[in-house]
């Protein structure tokens, strides 16, 4: 995995943190659902990714 994919798919988990908190804190599920929604594309990426290297070798 490249270090610049690993760093997209790392700050795409972080901003869906971040985004699923203020919808919490807020009361808004739209930004809720966005940020879990951003949070599980990045998990998926950086899965995806690992399971690609490991195949790699």
């Amino acid at each position: 995995m490249s270090l610049g994919t690993k760093f997209k798919s790392k700050t795409q988990v972080v901003k869906g943190r971040i985004k699923e908190g203020f919808g919490r804190a807020t009361g808004n599920q739209r930004l809720k659902r966005e940020g879990r929604a951003g949070r599980v594309m990045g998990n998926l990426k950086q899965s995806g990714e690992k399971a690609k290297a490991a195949f790699k070798r």
